[in-house]
């Protein structure tokens, strides 16, 4: 499903955007040095790093931030919930607050579409994401193995949009 950002957009996202054909090789750039350390670790290429980041693009799936680009979201809208298929920082703006930020526009965007739901998975051996989106109010559904990837599934259930601003204000 392609995604439009046609709506108003929130001032503290003015700088995420809907990727351009333009974008492709710093989307590629970007998701192949965030998730590289991941290989040894895992023992296979994380699926991010193998996506058509063309085909996504095209499709309307890609935000971008930066100039240059440093950091990627692929979001796909479900029927009941958005699916954060990848979210990647590249390396040099880790510890900026990015992916903080990345993931607040995420919830907000899925507010924007009528969605009442975030969901996405990670690796079972990217203990630092296992970590973190907890932190962030996500909450393990399963555990589930898929071809050679083992994956924790997470959603989030997201508050009204009205007390959604006020959690934006505070960060």
């Amino acid at each position: 499903m392609i995604l439009m950002n046609n709506d108003s957009h929130d001032d503290a996202f003015d700088d995420i955007r809907l990727a351009t054909a333009a974008d492709v090789a710093r989307v590629k750039a970007v998701t192949d040095a965030a998730y590289h350390h991941y290989i040894e670790r895992i023992g296979l290429v994380p699926a991010p790093m193998e996506a058509d980041h063309a085909a996504n693009v095209a499709a309307g799936l890609v935000f971008v931030t930066g100039e240059p680009v440093v950091g990627v979201l692929v979001l796909v809208a479900e029927a009941d919930h958005l699916f954060l298929d990848s979210i990647a920082v590249h390396p040099d703006a880790k510890g900026s607050g990015l992916g903080k930020r990345l993931l607040h526009y995420v919830e907000e965007h899925a507010r924007r579409l009528g969605l009442a739901e975030v969901r996405l998975y990670t690796n079972a051996k990217m203990w630092e994401n296992r970590g973190m989106y907890p932190r962030y109010g996500y909450e393990v559904v399963e555990r589930r193995v898929e071809g050679p990837y083992d994956r924790f599934h997470y959603r989030k259930v997201l508050s009204s949009p009205s007390s959604s601003a006020a959690q934006v204000c505070d960060h």
